[in-house]
């Protein structure tokens, strides 16, 4: 594996203890950390504040494994920190089961020269060196960890831009994109989330000359969120103010939006959903334009258009069928599937549009109970918005692909919205019964896929006990008079019916 290097100058304690959180905040199971220098270099106080950071504890207390030899710790990954110091024989390395280690969590050592080169070929070292009053630290080691080292630096270094030196770094959540998100804090200053963006790859071209996201219309730059943002929030919705922001690194500080969970333990709450689906009348009531401006330049949202819609559901064949039939998809089933699809998406024809927040769902909407209104309901992770039929974040929300939602509260939050729809004004309600369940299940259709290609491709298997609520949707969905052909075509899949594969 290619190799690469960093140097970090760390002129006190502060700066080493800075330092370990930024290492914390780029760590990552398999990672191997081998720590040189000499005696009083600082090789534990670094990993004494890596630990802390990664346990979200300023006063962990943090033993040497100088005795011990090694010391689990339970934090956001596991680690096993390892000292060698002491090490009677080379040999003695092969019983500390640290392969086993890396494989589930990462491995911190202290005095790695002693091992006689029985450690992980792929591990980074850190060298600590005196520097004047305080230290150097050299970092060579694999590109991966390299890179992500880099960006979590850069990420210290937009803070202290920003007006937040010294600000404690806590890890917060990663999704299933590559965007991931800390929450930021200083004494006496309410909390920050920064949220690490940087541009997506364009990824290899699979039709007419285009990527999957740019057919997807997925948005590849933090520029999507920025204007998103803005429009929700010129429509009086909660979501996050943007305080700083740097553009072309995909880096922005945002607003603390509250702890409050959507889900109470995990269970949905009907009077939330209802809630959460008369903001999205209030919404769909809204005229949206068709462009923003941002950074200078102007930002249009993209149209939730037929094509994007296909490619979406054709993850379905791309990688849930074969996981499902153990078999590979023909020709004649992709050709089959498009024609089916076509023609049910044209039925889509002259619906209601409005803007599409395309994963309004549990995990993006934060529960304030303490506020009233449309406040009461924060609302993040809304980049990729289109233009597009009004029914999909209907669907989205009533058919929630992480918590399991009854028929029954299925039924009371559509209703909550067709009501606040017909107080607002006219809505033609058969039509839209007819667009909920089209994009009820190409939606359902997509998000298989989509788990299936996060546990294949992106090594993340705990999306796949999704996977029998999404079948249960797509079920009812299909029911649907709408849904004829594709109801028929998923029937030749072993699709559609509740229990299938």
């Amino acid at each position: 594996m290619e190799a690469a290097a960093l140097e970090r100058i760390l002129p006190d304690e502060r700066a080493t203890a800075e330092f370990g959180a930024d290492i914390a905040a780029a760590l990552r199971t398999g990672d191997v950390i081998l720590l040189e220098g000499e005696l009083g270099a600082g090789k534990t106080t670094l990993a004494r504040a890596l630990l802390r950071a990664l346990a979200g504890d300023p006063e962990l207390e943090v033993p040497s494994p100088t005795f011990t030899l090694v010391q689990t710790y339970a934090t956001r990954i596991a680690v096993a920190h390892v000292d060698l110091y002491r090490l009677g024989s080379p040999d003695e390395v092969d019983e500390l089961g640290l392969d086993e280690a890396a494989r589930s969590g990462a491995v911190i050592v202290e005095w790695p020269q002693r091992a006689a080169g029985r450690l992980p070929a792929e591990a980074a070292t850190i060298t600590l060196d005196d520097h004047g009053s305080g230290r150097i630290a050299r970092i060579s080691g694999p590109q991966p960890f390299i890179a992500r080292l880099d960006r979590s630096l850069e990420i210290r270094t937009f803070l202290d831009n920003a007006g937040w030196a010294h600000a404690s770094r806590a890890f917060l959540t990663g999704d299933a994109s590559a965007r991931s998100y800390e929450v930021v804090t200083l004494p006496g200053r309410p909390r920050r989330i920064v949220m690490n963006a940087p541009t997506s790859p364009r990824g290899p071209v699979i039709r007419d000359g285009k990527s999957y996201a740019e057919i997807a219309c997925i948005a590849r730059t933090v520029h999507a969120f920025v204007a998103v943002d803005r429009l929700l929030a010129e429509a009086g919705l909660a979501v996050p103010e943007i305080e700083a922001a740097d553009l072309d690194r995909g880096l922005l500080l945002i607003s603390h939006l509250g702890d409050g969970a959507f889900l109470d333990g995990g269970e949905p709450v009907g009077e939330r959903y209802v809630a959460a689906a008369r903001l999205l009348a209030d919404l769909h009531g809204r005229t949206w334009p068709p462009s923003v401006p941002v950074d200078g330049g102007t930002y249009t949202i993209p149209v939730y258009e037929r094509e994007v819609m296909l490619i979406e559901a054709e993850l379905l064949l791309d990688w849930y069928l074969p996981l499902a039939t153990g078999m590979p998809v023909q020709d004649r089933d992709r050709a089959d599937f498009r024609a089916a699809w076509t023609t049910v998406l044209e039925r889509l024809a002259g619906c209601e549009t409005s803007i599409v927040l395309r994963d309004y769902h549990s995990p993006n909407i934060i529960w304030r109970p303490e506020r009233r209104g449309r406040d009461r309901l924060g609302v993040i992770d809304f980049q990729d918005a289109l233009i597009g039929p009004a029914a999909y974040d209907v669907a989205s929300l009533a058919l929630d692909a992480r918590v399991t939602i009854s028929v029954e509260m299925e039924r009371a939050t559509v209703a909550a919205y067709a009501a606040a729809r017909e107080a607002a004004g006219p809505f033609d309600r058969a039509a839209f019964d007819a667009a909920y369940a089209i994009l009820g299940a190409q939606r359902n259709s997509k998000i298989l896929g989509i788990f299936v290609r996060l546990d294949r491709r992106d090594g993340k298997p705990a999306y796949l006990r999704h996977l029998p609520r999404i079948r249960a949707y797509l079920a009812r969905t299909l029911r649907h008079p709408a849904l004829a052909e594709v109801r028929e075509l998923y029937a030749r899949f072993g699709l559609g019916a509740e229990g299938a594969p």
